[in-house]
Parts: structure tokens; C-alpha cells; sequence
């Protein structure tokens, strides 16, 4: 259907009816519920969107002795008339608005539908439209990675959730590993500018009165390299220096080490002083990418069960931990996924995280392999935002898809759209609204969201702008990384030429082998991409924070161009000026630090600065 106005996530049914609603000054909105107070908020958040839109106000009301001829929005609760949980019908007739919803979720996913139209419609009235709705997925959660430098301060976070919640997300998680204040480990996350536990009780909250469910999320056997580099906690680690990994050696230390009792006892510690200030009986324990398992202290005890054995009975020796705090584990299953046999034996009341981030991903195979064994499990796309400065429009895409229609293939109960921060988080906020909005849609509505229009949607729904010029941008930028002849996994070659020394390249003949009239052309779809910018019209309060971000993901995408010359050749490099390379670099730092300064807290800023100083070495 071509609709005259644009929603995020389209819903499953909608029918235009033809005619019009009047918004007029004189009118309530109802809530007819047996307890009202559970509708209040999303009453709240309709009444503010109709006075910033249309300059109305209408009073909220719960008594149901009000004259009808007053009620202008009725909100109720009525699972026989919307019978799916977290579904609602929206009605729009000439006399008035009903909203009924399954439950007080289902009523507050109505309202934001309704405020969106609010939002683009005339002053004078809305159209008359009838809309069934519900999601393909009860749990459609985004995960944000707060432990690759990058902190969000807690105005940044609380904005990020209110968006989240109007594009009907019911779940979030904050990725950790080093970045909770912890009572009894402050060495830990000294420079890191952690969350409290005081500012996840005030979150926690706040994601409730939204219908977020806030889930506990605390990385327990890999990715612990944050913890084991300290002395208190080194005798724990499964070895120190070098290790294999599917992508090159890495230097530990990295994971627990599985055979040591003092590992269990730490994951203990961290348990009983996070968990009580969540309200969720869900608890995400990471556990995922344990590649230098077998490699050290657990070499002997690998060969003689396997690794995937040793792997297992570690995890299930979380799981009881998290069973005896009595919530239900989540956990990564990319190790497990490897082993076919062990997946069996796996516990049935523990959710299986299947992740991956190409557009490609078997999430067909793996998710038959959970339904198989009956192992509740959730598909985890990604937002493609990370390793790429400016992100991966045409894979994300894609990625989300494949996650959306194949979980639901396999009856996957959640989707879990995962941002990281990989290497520095390089990548502004913005970047990653592209990624965030399209995972909402569809995980909300697959079929129904397959067409979206989704720079439109975008531009209205995250960046405010009705021009559409923002959402353009995004996309286009978020292109960038396929006018390279070279994609690398996961990762787009620009980050990596600003990310590795130059002498690394020129070993390797992918790089070296691009022609400087490639890199020619990139600059010129640089800007052929940015150039909408000048359009741009957001109604954002941090409208030109945005316009800041992306000129300056636009400033790195070339400067990494102007880099690439001196790979090229020998002799062009020699008449490249490197003292202007370095120069603009100094002042793209410098940009990035006030930058990063106006959405994040101060802890992890110069670890991540600290990564250009590669670049920088390259030109003195």
C-alpha cells in the first residue's frame, strides 16, 4: 500500500479508510483500564506529542462515567479485541481515537504508533485508518557495547531508550566487562567512568516504565583480559602472551581459566553485586570467543575431553550460579555451535545467543541446530557499525534479514540486534541509528518491514528530518565501504588503513594492488554522499551535535583515502606530503576528543585516541 505518511515498524495490517479525524482543543483522553496508572505514561507521551505538534491539549481522565462526545483518545486494555501479547488495535474514525491493547505493552505500542502519525500530519486532522498489530518476536532487544572504551553518559543513554522504546525494542542490554562500578574490584575500572549501581536502579527503571526489560549482562570466562592483566587477578588466566586464534595470534591475557576454583569464585563475587539492582530474571553471561582455551593451564585436561567438553562443564557451572540467584541464563553459542554433539545436553531453560554479523551468516543451519536439540535460543544480527568508521549499510541490511526471517523459521523466542565498539569505537552514535532502526523493524514485523524504505525512515524516526536528507546521508556514507575493491570480514578496508601501519600493507597484495584512481573515486562518493547535508532539517534538540559527527565520519573516511596513496606506490608516495597528513590528523583528533566528550564520559577516551597514534607514527 502506498501510504502518504511513514511508520517505524510498519505495522502488520493497516487500512486506510479514507476521511479524516479533526484535532480539536476541547477533548480527553480516556484510559479505561482497572488500572489506569499503567497506562499513564504512554496517555503522557501522547499528550506531549499532541501539544508539540499540534499545539493541543487534552487532559487525561480514567473515570468512565466521562461524556463520550468529550473523549477524543480512548486507551484500554482488551486481549478478546487484540489477542496476541504486546498486540494492539488503532483505530482513527472521524469521531474520535481508540487504541486497545493486549496488555499495558500492546496499549503503549499504540500510542507510539499513533504519535508518530502526530508527528507529519496537518494541523488540522489525521487520516482514518484502521491498524491490527503485534510482534513476530516477544523479545526484540538491542545490546549496546559499553566496554570498548566508550561509556555513554547517562542523558546520551536515556534519550537512546526513550527512540529504542518508541520503535517497540522491549530489551536492552549493556555489554560488560570491566565498565560496573564494582564495590569489591575498584581496580578494575578505575579509568573507566563506570556505571554505578545507583544509575542502574535509576535505568532500570526508567526501561521499565517504557516496557524495556533492562537485562544483566556481565562477560564471565572470555574477554576478561580487562580483569587478568591486574595482579589480584592474573593467577586466574587460562595462560599470559601469545595465542592462536581463527584470525591471527592475539596476546593474552583473555580467558578465565576454566580448572582454576578461584574463576568460579570471582564469577561469584560479580554476580551477588551486580544482579540485585535489575529487576529482569534474565542474565546474560557472555561467554562467547574462548580461543585460547586449551593453550595454556587447561592444555592437558583439552586433549583428554576435548575443548568443547571443558568449555561446557565451565558453563554449566555458571548456570548454576546464575539457577541459585534464581534467573535464566543467556548465553553466547558460538562455541557450542561447533560442537554438534554437546548441544543436546545443553540446559532447556537457558537461551542460546546466535550471533554473527555477515550477510551471510548461517543462521538457517545453527538456529535448525537449537530447534533440533530444543534449545530456546534468540538470533543476534548486528548493527555492522563497528571496524567501519562509517558503517555497512548493504550488509547490515542484509545481516538483519537473514537474523529476522530465519529465527523465525526455527522459532527462535528473542532477536537480539548487538552494537559494538570493537577497537577503539571509533564509529559516533549516529552511525549505528541505521543498523538500531531497521533490526526494530524487522524484528516488530518481518514481512510486513522487508520493503521499508529505510533512509526514509531513518531521517524521520532517528534523525527528525523530514526532508529525508539525514537519513540519506546515513545510508550513503554507510556505503563508502563497498567503493573499495577490498571488503574485508566484519570490517571495512578504510578503518583499517587508518587503524594498521602502513608497512603492514605493502606486505600483503590485496591493498597495494588498488589503483590511486580508485581512491579518487571514494573521495568523490565521499562526497556525493555528504553533500544532502546542506538540506538537513532535524528538529532534534542535538541537531547540530549530528551534523558534527557526521562531518567529521566524513573527515576520517578521507583522510583514511589520503592515507591509502601512501600504499599505492613507492614513487607517488614519495610526492604525498606527509607534515598536511599529519596536520589534518592532529586536528581530526582533536575533533573526535570534543566529540566523543559531548555524548560519553571521559574514561576510555584516550585508549581509544590512543589508536591513531599509528597513523601518526607513519607521517613523522
Amino acid at each position: 500500500m502506498d501510504l502518504s505518511f511513514s511508520l517505524l515498524p510498519q505495522p502488520q495490517r493497516i487500512e486506510v479508510t479514507g476521511s479524516s479525524c479533526a484535532v480539536r482543543a476541547d477533548r480527553l483522553i480516556l484510559l479505561d483500564a482497572p488500572d489506569p496508572q499503567t497506562l499513564r505514561l504512554a496517555a503522557i507521551q501522547f499528550q506531549r506529542a499532541l501539544r508539540e505538534c499540534h499545539g493541543v491539549a487534552w487532559e487525561v481522565v480514567a473515570s468512565r462515567v466521562t461524556p463520550r462526545e468529550l473523549i477524543g483518545l480512548t486507551l484500554r486494555i482488551v486481549p478478546e479485541v487484540a489477542p496476541r501479547p504486546q498486540g494492539y488495535e488503532l483505530t482513527i474514525a472521524p469521531d474520535g481515537i481508540v487504541i486497545a491493547g493486549h496488555d499495558p505493552a500492546g496499549v503503549f505500542y499504540g500510542v507510539r504508533t499513533l504519535v508518530q502519525l502526530l508527528d507529519q500530519e496537518d494541523q488540522a486532522s489525521l487520516p482514518t485508518l484502521h491498524i491490527s498489530d503485534w510482534p513476530d518476536y516477544p523479545a526484540r532487544g538491542v545490546l549496546l557495547d559499553v566496554s570498548r572504551d566508550k561509556v555513554p553518559t547517562m542523558a546520551t543513554l536515556l534519550a537512546l531508550v526513550d527512540m529504542l522504546a518508541g520503535w517497540k525494542i522491549n530489551q536492552l542490554q549493556l555489554y560488560t566487562e570491566h565498565t560496573f562500578a564494582y564495590r569489591a574490584h575498584p581496580e578494575v575500572w578505575a579509568e573507566a567512568s563506570p556505571f554505578t549501581g545507583e544509575e542502574m536502579l535509576e535505568l532500570d527503571a526508567f526501561c521499565r516504565d517504557r516496557h524495556v526489560e533492562l537485562v544483566p549482562n556481565q562477560n564471565s570466562f572470555g574477554h576478561m583480559g580487562r580483569w587478568l592483566k591486574h595482579p589480584r587477578y592474573a593467577p586466574l588466566a587460562e595462560l599470559h602472551g601469545e595465542f592462536e586464534t581463527p584470525w591471527g595470534k592475539m596476546a593474552g591475557p583473555y580467558s578465565l581459566c576454566p580448572l582454576d576454583p578461584g574463576s568460579l569464585k570471582l564469577v561469584r563475587s560479580l554476580y551477588d553485586e551486580l544482579l540485585p539492582h535489575f529487576t529482569s530474571r534474565q542474565f546474560n553471561v557472555g561467554c562467547d570467543e574462548t580461543v585460547d582455551l586449551g593453550q595454556g593451564r587447561s592444555r592437558e585436561v583439552c586433549e583428554r575431553l576435548g575443548v568443547g567438553r571443558v568449555y561446557l562443564d565451565f558453563l554449566l557451572a555458571i548456570y548454576e550460579e546464575v539457577k541459585a540467584r534464581r534467573r535464566t541464563m543467556q548465553y553466547w553459542g558460538d562455541i557450542v555451535i561447533h560442537y554438534p554433539d554437546l548441544i543436546p545436553t545443553l540446559p532447556k531453560d537457558a537461551v542460546a545467543l546466535e550471533w554473527g554479523y555477515e550477510a551471510d551468516h548461517p543462521f538457517d543451519a545453527h538456529g535448525a541446530s537449537f530447534a533440533a536439540a530444543g534449545i530456546p535460543f534468540y538470533v543476534c544480527p548486528g548493527t555492522s557499525s563497528w571496524c567501519s568508521i562509517a558503517g555497512r549499510t548493504d550488509n547490515a541490511l542484509a545481516n538483519l534479514r537473514n537474523a529476522a526471517s530465519n529465527g523465525l523459521r526455527h522459532g527462535a523466542i528473542g532477536y537480539l540486534n548487538t552494537d559494538w565498539g570493537d577497537r577503539g569505537h571509533w564509529q559516533p552514535l549516529p552511525v549505528s541509528f541505521l543498523g538500531l532502526a531497521a533490526g526494530a523493524a524487522y524484528s516488530w514485523a518481518c514481512e510486513a518491514n522487508r520493503g521499508l524504505e529505510v533512509a526514509q525512515a531513518v531521517s524521520r524516526h532517528a534523525f527528525e528530518d523530514a526532508s529525508g536528507a539525514l537519513g540519506r546521508v546515513a545510508y550513503d556514507l554507510g556505503n563508502i565501504y563497498r567503493a573499495v575493491d577490498v571488503e574485508p570480514h566484519n570490517s571495512s578496508a578504510l578503518f583499517w588503513i587508518l587503524q594498521l601501519p602502513l608497512a603492514q600493507f605493502r606486505q600483503g597484495p590485496r591493498f597495494g594492488a588498488i589503483s590511486p584512481e580508485t581512491w579518487t573515486s571514494v573521495l568523490e562518493a565521499i562526497d556525493a554522499a555528504v553533500a544532502p547535508l546542506a538540506a538537513a532539517r532535524s528538529s532534534r534538540p542535538d541537531a547540530a551535535l549530528l551534523r558534527r559527527e557526521i562531518e567529521l565520519t566524513a573527515r576520517l573516511l578521507r583522510h583514511a583515502c589520503h592515507r591509502a596513496a601512501l600504499i599505492t606506490d613507492d614513487v607517488g608516495a614519495a610526492s604525498i606530503d606527509r607534515g598536511r597528513l599529519l596536520a589534518d590528523l592532529d586536528e581530526i583528533t582533536e575533533e573526535y576528543r570534543a566529540v566523543w566528550q559531548a555524548r560519553n564520559r571521559s574514561g576510555g577516551l584516550e585508549d581509544s585516541l590512543r589508536r591513531f597514534e599509528t597513523a601518526r607514527g607513519d607521517y613523522i
